[in-house]
């Protein structure tokens, strides 16, 4: 089972397509660069972590070698006078990546879970939980989709006194530091038709679930990274063809199916497509699924084609969006078909905030797709916009990036000619590299 340490890379690899570009990209490794310090005396360095993915048991868990990096970055933080907050930006806990067959939950409960993975990274909670006690530096939680269930309890149990920046519906959150309402911080996925909640499909299967489909992705996807990346499976996928109706509705599921049917043949598993793998029981979902269950098929070629988890979500699209405060909609052939692409994540800062007349946003951070970079673009108004993202803590990020990311903003002062700038790094044994930088006048 430990061959599956850093395994998960590799899946992310497939669900986002390299896309590794940059605004200004740099590289600067010095043992003596000190991201955390401002040169003076004031705090008002905002530093942002994304996608550490901590499990419960470090046996699979995608952060278990890089555990001491973040445990010493986390005590840099901690003993900066010029750290005004630290934001962790979705996807802390992880709670999708555990292979098909095991018991997330150990036959407990959701709490019990989040405990076992304070005790199995207690180093790094031990830290957190110094920091919020210590109050020199605001610790911020905004929900990624790895912590989409996870809730504000649950966290508190094991962060007490965190500051939780949730939107009402579970699962999201956008946070702006108090001060910068031109700055949002948010995970990303709420743009991601795999990703994002989904709180209309299945609720006769699991009354009140929001597990989107991603969820199962990951599952399957995990056991595959278990069994050592096999290039041979069992079973093979049925081929489905277009619907000869030209029914729209028909027309998307095929697209769905296209997604599912690359999964399949890619993620080769030692269990026929019927047979019930997917053990459950969170969010609603009772028992254990089949692969064959979430795939779509039809009876003959052109005919019906139908699904069972998930049946009509390739008609709520627009609804999921409205209830996830989606600002810019997003048409749902498109949704489905980048559902695989980093690029498409990034796309949506630059749609949602910035050439959205309604927003007046102009640096946003995103997570998600473990994919750093920085871009630089105009806004509706032609002013300069950054967007950035904070990469990922996994152990191994084989999208050829790298992984122990983070992201230092350090506002503007009162000075006429002062900008914010916002920088990107990579930190290894104790070795900061700033892998790009940029800057604007707010």
């Amino acid at each position: 089972m430990k061959t599956f340490s850093g395994l998960f890379s590799v899946i992310l690899a497939m669900l986002f397509v390299i896309g590794f570009t940059s605004c200004k990209m740099s590289v600067t490794e010095n043992s003596q660069t000190d991201p955390f310090n401002n040169g003076s005396g004031k705090r008002d360095l905002i530093v942002v972590i994304s996608d550490v993915h901590l499990g419960a048991d470090l046996s699979y868990a995608e952060c278990d070698k890089n555990l001491p990096s973040l445990e010493k970055m986390l005590h840099k933080i901690k003993a900066s006078p010029n750290v005004k907050e630290l934001v962790i930006a979705g996807d802390l806990l992880d709670e999708w990546f555990v292979p098909a067959p095991i018991d997330t939950y150990q036959g407990k409960d959701q709490a019990d879970f989040v405990q076992r993975i304070a005790q199995a990274n207690k180093g790094v909670f031990d830290v957190l939980n110094s920091m919020i006690q210590e109050k020199k530096i605001l610790v911020t939680y905004v929900p990624g989709n790895h912590d989409l269930t996870i809730t504000e309890a649950n966290i508190e149990l094991v962060l007490p006194g965190i500051n939780q920046k949730r939107d009402p519906e579970l699962g999201l959150g956008t946070y702006s530091p108090a001060g910068y309402p031109q700055i949002a911080i948010e995970h990303g996925h709420r743009y991601n038709f795999f990703c994002a909640p989904d709180p209309f499909s299945n609720q006769d299967i699991a009354p009140g679930t929001i597990l989107p489909p991603g969820y199962f992705f990951t599952r399957i996807g995990a056991l595959y990274a278990s069994l050592g990346l096999p290039t041979e499976g069992v079973d093979v996928v049925p081929v489905v063809t277009p619907n000869i109706s030209g029914d729209e509705s028909q027309d998307l599921l095929f697209e769905y199916w296209k997604i599912w049917s690359w999964t399949l043949n890619t993620f080769k598993i030692d269990k026929r497509f019927d047979e019930p793998i997917i053990l459950t029981n969170v969010d609603g979902f009772k028992g254990t699924f089949s692969a064959n269950n979430l795939l779509p098929y039809q009876s003959s070629p052109g005919g019906l084609i139908e699904v069972d988890l998930y049946k009509g979500i390739q008609d709520n699209w627009l609804q999921r969006q409205a209830h996830n405060r989606v600002p810019v909609s997003i048409p749902t052939q498109q949704a489905i078909a980048g559902s695989d692409l980093s690029s498409e994540t990034d796309d949506q800062a630059r749609i949602q905030y910035f050439l959205n007349p309604d927003s007046d946003v102009r640096i946003v951070v995103f997570g998600h797709t473990h994919v750093p970079l920085i871009q630089a673009s105009l806004n509706h108004m032609e002013q300069k916009s950054i967007y950035v993202n904070s990469g990922t803590w996994i152990d191994h990020n084989s999208l050829d990036t790298t992984a122990m990311n983070f992201v230092v903003i350090k506002p503007q002062s009162d000075d006429a000619s002062s900008q914010t700038h916002v920088k990107l790094y990579h930190f290894q044994n104790e070795i900061v590299t700033e892998m790009a930088a940029d800057s604007l006048k707010l």
